[in-house]
């Protein structure tokens, strides 16, 4: 993934399923969210131990990806070993996003090649706050 990938991919995919989001405001997963929501974006906090709450945004938790619908990126702030499962669950879901997202630290590089064999544009290792920073992207329109 380049950086003439990044804008693309952040410009166009304006909802987004966020795994592994912690309603504790302490944890990059929320602030990443609440950040991303705060930019116009649309982000669907998922987590099953917290199904049904309302993140500060106004979104309601969903406990696992099949409860999602149509988004167009997964946003993964899960462990490694746990990005195959998620890989799984991401294949499964109709209509299929287009983005598969792994933030810092993640990293399976078979599930990764599984996801681009299916056609997701997958990026690793790294923070879709912090590329938007990086890369001074402006907020959705």
């Amino acid at each position: 993934m380049t950086d003439a990938d990044i804008p693309r991919i952040l410009s166009e995919c304006r909802t987004i399923a966020l795994v592994g989001w912690s309603a504790k405001p302490d944890r990059p997963s929320h602030a990443v969210a609440a950040f991303l929501a705060a930019r116009g974006y649309r982000v669907i906090p998922v987590n099953p131990g917290l199904e049904g709450q309302v993140a500060p945004w106004g979104e309601a938790v969903r406990g696992n990806l099949a409860q999602v619908g149509a988004v167009d990126m997964v946003d993964v702030f899960r462990r490694s070993e746990d990005v195959g499962q998620v890989v799984d669950d991401v294949l499964a879901m109709e209509p299929r996003p287009r983005v598969l997202w792994l933030q810092l630290g993640v990293w399976d590089a078979a599930s990764a090649d599984r996801a681009r064999a299916s056609g997701l544009e997958v990026v690793e290792d790294r923070c879709t706050k912090i590329e938007i920073q990086r890369l001074g992207l402006p907020p959705l329109a």
